[in-house]
């Protein structure tokens, strides 16, 4: 993708009057050594957008890579997250600052309360610790990561602030209807992990098979396209560079509402979800 082609890649609107690119790149699970060299890759492709966290252990690598990548800091959008141990406001404070120092930028774009972990039940003393943190301009943005209906009632009663996105686990396999309508209503946009299921069995599903047949695109385009039209943000991982370049290749095409309704057909409810239980995970 040239530089030109990057500019394909659509903002979405946030509700504080803010704007992130649609399309982003995700760095789970890759090893801070090689965190630099992968990331400036994906910058180099087109991306825009990064995303990180702490418990991640590579937002070091990923402050090298845009030190290095030659693109004005304005020309970015970083995402990082709050971990499960540091959810008091003290610790979440001192989170972000650290989070901050490794990445090397005097602000994120965006922070993320990372899971509401309720077995540390202080998931909305770190929501105020954020509405902190975003007036003392060291997030610019704030939202949360996993957080259920519930969740999210809960921070938004007692601060009266409400999260600007929510990251959560998002794709064909598991639609997360109740939840995205609930958001949609609310102005809260919601970002996809794992938005092509892993490169698992999703991918070889015989129906996004015959759809990028048609489409002469591949798997991971069809699904990566179908995020979009539906709105959604997307934050695909790949260390391998042929698909760094192949996943943010999504706009010279487009789905038809008859392709797009068989995607959306393929909905298997909580038997689709991969990770963890955001009501149950006990970490």
């Amino acid at each position: 993708m040239t530089t030109d082609q990057q500019r394909l890649v659509p903002d979405v609107q946030l509700r504080d009057g803010r704007s992130m690119p649609q399309l982003g790149f995700g760095v789970f699970q890759i090893p801070d050594d090689a965190t630099a060299s992968i990331v400036r890759l994906a910058i180099e492709a087109g991306y825009r957008s990064i995303d990180t966290a702490a418990i991640y252990e590579n937002e070091r690598g990923v402050g090298e890579a845009i030190r290095a990548s030659g693109v004005d800091r304005k020309g970015l959008f970083v995402t990082t997250k709050l971990w499960n141990d540091s959810h008091s406001r003290d610790d979440a404070i001192a989170a972000c600052e650290e989070s901050l120092e490794l990445l090397g930028l005097d602000a994120v774009d965006l922070y993320l309360i990372h899971w509401p972990s309720p077995v540390h039940d202080q998931f909305e003393e770190a929501w105020g610790a954020l509405v902190e943190l975003r007036e003392r301009g060291l997030a610019r943005s704030i939202g949360v990561s996993n957080f259920g209906i519930d969740h999210l009632e809960q921070v938004i009663d007692a601060s009266g602030v409400t999260p600007v996105l929510n990251q959560v686990e998002l794709h064909p396999y598991f639609q997360q209807r109740e939840l995205a309508a609930w958001c949609a209503e609310r102005g809260i946009v919601l970002e996809a992990w794992s938005p092509i299921g892993r490169g698992g069995e999703l991918l070889e599903d015989p129906v996004i098979a015959a759809v990028a047949s048609e489409v002469e695109r591949t798997p991971a385009q069809v699904v990566l396209r179908w995020h979009l039209q539906h709105g959604y943000v997307a934050i695909p991982k790949t260390q391998t560079p042929a698909r760094i370049s192949e996943n943010i290749d999504l706009f010279g095409f487009e789905l038809d509402d008859e392709q797009m309704a068989r995607v959306d057909s393929l909905d298997r409810g909580e038997d689709g979800r991969i990770g963890p239980d955001p009501s149950t995970a006990r970490f």
